[in-house]
C-alpha cells in the first residue's frame, strides 16, 4: 500500500513541476539597463566581457545599493562615468587585453531577447553600454535600476556553499 500511494504522490509531484509555468521577470518602463558587447565570440574576448561586467556590476551595486528612484540614479550613473571608464581601462591592463573600447550613458539600441519565457521588445532604452574592440560578439545585458541584476551580484557575493535538494528523491530514498 504505501508504494502505491508514494507512487502517486510521484506522478503528482511530477505533473505539478511540470505544469509550472517559468517565473516571469518583467522590466518596468522606468529602468536603466547595462550592456557589455564583447569584441567578438572567441572564447577570449568572451572571457574579458565577463571580467568587465563583474567588475563594473560590483562598482554600480556599491554606489546604487541604497538608492531609491530613478532619478537618484541617473544622476549617480552619470556623475561616475569617468570612474567606470577607469574600472574598464584598468580591466584590460590587468588582463593584458590590448583592445579599445567604448562607454555610452544614454538611449542605445538593445536587440529583442526571450528571457525566462518573455520577450523583451528591441528598441532604444535607457542604459550604460560598453562595447569592447568591434563589438561584435554575443552581448550580456542586465537591469540596473531597480537594480534586477545588482540583487544577483550582491547575492553570488554573499553565498556560502548551497546544498541542493530535490524532493521527490528525498521520498524515493526515504521509503525505499
Amino acid at each position: 500500500m504505501k508504494k502505491w500511494a508514494l507512487a502517486i504522490l510521484v506522478v503528482l509531484v511530477i505533473f505539478m513541476v511540470s505544469h509550472v509555468e517559468a517565473e516571469e521577470v518583467m522590466i518596468p518602463n522606468e529602468a536603466i539597463r547595462l550592456r557589455v558587447i564583447p569584441n567578438s565570440n572567441e572564447e577570449k574576448d568572451q572571457w574579458i566581457k565577463q571580467q568587465v561586467r563583474d567588475n563594473i556590476q560590483q562598482e554600480i551595486y556599491d554606489l546604487l545599493k541604497d538608492v531609491k528612484s530613478i532619478e537618484e540614479a541617473r544622476t549617480l550613473l552619470k556623475e561616475n562615468i569617468k570612474d567606470f571608464e577607469v574600472i574598464v581601462e584598468d580591466t584590460l591592463k590587468q588582463n593584458e587585453i590590448q583592445e579599445t573600447f567604448q562607454l555610452n550613458y544614454g538611449m542605445n539600441y538593445f536587440p529583442q531577447k526571450v528571457y525566462k519565457g518573455v520577450t523583451y521588445e528591441e528598441g532604444y532604452y535607457e542604459s550604460m553600454v560598453i562595447t569592447l574592440g568591434k563589438g561584435e560578439g554575443d552581448n550580456w545585458w542586465c537591469v540596473l535600476f531597480p537594480p534586477l541584476c545588482l540583487l544577483e551580484a550582491d547575492e553570488t557575493q554573499q553565498q556560502d556553499e548551497v546544498e541542493y535538494k530535490f524532493f521527490v528523491k528525498e521520498l524515493i530514498d526515504k521509503f525505499f
